[in-house]
Order: structure tokens, then C-alpha cells, then sequence
């Protein structure tokens, strides 16, 4: 019989959804402790994505068909195998848009009023004030990567009065935005940015697309925000931008390298607001947005139009 295995994560109510949609398959909702081997290796569709999908059921003669990943980022899958398989691969993008913006807004608020170095102080009760503070209103954000969360992201910014640039590897416009420059301008918008935003995938072309002539080009002032990839960023130039005053600051959600050690002198940075890589976290509201995409989806794959699949990955483009 045809198998679905969704791995932990839905409720009772969005489980009953997923059965709904496919009434005429095997559905299996992984534990916790463990799902047993067998599933994977029955599994035509899987939900999520653990260890063993990579271990079971994308060995030769894999009955998987498609995967729906609950992440927005894809680049730390096996994509070639995946491909190399014939296997669908469709992503999260969207599902996380509010919860990112809102995580890049705080970070560029704790940042410009003082916030985290506040909290610091507060650790060893020190009564200091910083020596500049900025506001969001009449400043200018520059989202590189303006896709659905960048969308988010101006949506926001408008909210406090800011101007909106938006970076679009295309360079169509985007109504939320003030302006939009493509990918050549980039270093016109890192110049007029008060906070730069990247929510960048990782591909071939975004790879240390941050590097020290990028935050030359930056002002003094300028706080960098990273909520998309930790690669599209060179992290010794931007420890030495940080160090040299180049730019004044930057709230960091991902890494090169994750987790990020214990020593490494981002952590003491007083100008900088580290997060675990939990901008697009699960959250109540972000599960209930992931369970309706993947039953929209799944009756779109059971229809045998899989050619409109929502979010369907490129293999070539690597999004």
C-alpha cells in the first residue's frame, strides 16, 4: 500500500488533515522515540527530515517520491543523491516569514537603541548608557534577498517609518519596497543601508557573498543582519569589520559553523546579538502554516501535477 510517513511535529487536528487529503494511503506519524526502519523504507512521501531518511530511504530501489522539508534552507540535504534518485523536493519557504522578521527587526532594534549591550549590563549590574543610539525611522534597510521573508521584512520596516531597499536577484519590482536594485547593485545598496538584512539561500553564487570589500563598502554606522544562510558570509572579515569599527554592529541567527564554538570571540562581542539558529523555529503559528502547505501539496502530488507543486526545488539552482 502507498505510505506516507509525516515525521513528529503535527498535532491531532493537522494530523486529521494529512488523513483527510490522502484517505486511500497508509499514513504513519513518527514518535518521539524513534520510528521504526520499516516505514522508511515503505515511505512514497515523508515529511520532515531526520538522519534516517538519508539512511533507509533514499537506498537503491527507495519507494520515496517526494520529500516535503520543513525548512526553508535546503542546502545541508544531499541534494545530488536526491536528484539523483528522481526524487521530488519541495521546501518551507513562507512558512516562516513572520517569525524570521520579526527576529531580524529585534535584532536591528536591540542593536540601534542599546538593547543587548543593556542586557549585558545587566548581568553585572552596570549603570552605562552607550555612547550613540539610533532609531528605525528615517533610517534606511537594505534587504538583500527579498523573497517571501524579505517581503516580511519591508513590511515591517515600512511600519517604522524606514526606507526600503530590496536586493532581487531578478530585479523586478516588489510593492513593499521603495526601490529595488538587482544583484550588480548590491555594493549601491550596502552603501545607502543604515541596517543590511541578508536572508540570502546558500548556492554556488551566494557563497561569501559578504566579504571584507563588501562591508567596506557599508557605513560606519550600519548594523549587518544575517537570518538567512551562515556561508553567504566570509566570518573572519566580518569579525575583523566588527573589531576595526567598519560597521557598528550585527545580530547574527546562522554560521558558518553551527554549532558555533564555545571560543570564538563572536561570543564577547559587545556590539554583536547572537541567536541559535532559531529565527525560523517551530513555533505554534509556523507548524500550523507548515501542515497547510504540505496538504495543499499533497493533493497537488496526488493529482499527478507535480509539475505545480508549491516550492518545488530547482536541483540545478539549488533552491
Amino acid at each position: 500500500m502507498r505510505t506516507i510517513l509525516c515525521l513528529p511535529g503535527f498535532t491531532e487536528e493537522q494530523q486529521a488533515a494529512v488523513r483527510l487529503a490522502a484517505p486511500e494511503l497508509s499514513i504513519v506519524f513518527g514518535q518521539k522515540d524513534g520510528t521504526e526502519d520499516y516505514y522508511y523504507q515503505e515511505a512514497e512521501v515523508i515529511f520532515g527530515w531526520d538522519a534516517k531518511v538519508k539512511e533507509v530511504a533514499l537506498q537503491e530501489g527507495t519507494k520515496l517520491r517526494w520529500v516535503q522539508s520543513w525548512s526553508s534552507g535546503i542546502d545541508s540535504l544531499p541534494l545530488e543523491l536526491l536528484e539523483k534518485r528522481g526524487i521530488l523536493l519541495t521546501d518551507a519557504s513562507g512558512v516562516h516569514a513572520r517569525s524570521v522578521s520579526e527576529t531580524a527587526v529585534a535584532m536591528m532594534m536591540g542593536l540601534s537603541r542599546g538593547i543587548a549591550a543593556a542586557v549585558r549590563n545587566q548581568q553585572t549590574r552596570v549603570w552605562e548608557s552607550p555612547k550613540s543610539l539610533a532609531e528605525l525611522n528615517g533610517g534606511t534597510v537594505a534587504i538583500v534577498g527579498a523573497g517571501e521573508i524579505g517581503r516580511e521584512v519591508a513590511r515591517l520596516a515600512r511600519a517604522f517609518d524606514m526606507r526600503v531597499i530590496a536586493v532581487r536577484r531578478s530585479g523586478r519590482s516588489m510593492s513593499e519596497a521603495d526601490i529595488v536594485y538587482d544583484v550588480a547593485r548590491l555594493d549601491d545598496a550596502l552603501r545607502e543601508a543604515d541596517y543590511v538584512v541578508n536572508i540570502l539561500p546558500l548556492t554556488n553564487e551566494t557563497e561569501h557573498l559578504f566579504h571584507a570589500e563588501r562591508f567596506a563598502v557599508m557605513k560606519s554606522s550600519a548594523y549587518f543582519i544575517n537570518v538567512g544562510r551562515g556561508a553567504t558570509v566570509r566570518t573572519a572579515d566580518l569579525l575583523e569589520a566588527l573589531n576595526k569599527g567598519v560597521i557598528a554592529g550585527a545580530g547574527l541567527d546562522v554560521f558558518e559553523q553551527e554549532p558555533l564554538p564555545a571560543d570564538h570571540p563572536l561570543w564577547a562581542m559587545p556590539n554583536v546579538i547572537l541567536t541559535p539558529h532559531n529565527a525560523g523555529g517551530m513555533t505554534v503559528r509556523n507548524t500550523e502554516r507548515l501542515a497547510k502547505l504540505f496538504v495543499s501539496n499533497l493533493a497537488i502530488y496526488l493529482s499527478g501535477e507535480t509539475a505545480n507543486l508549491r516550492n518545488l526545488v530547482d536541483y540545478k539552482k539549488k533552491y
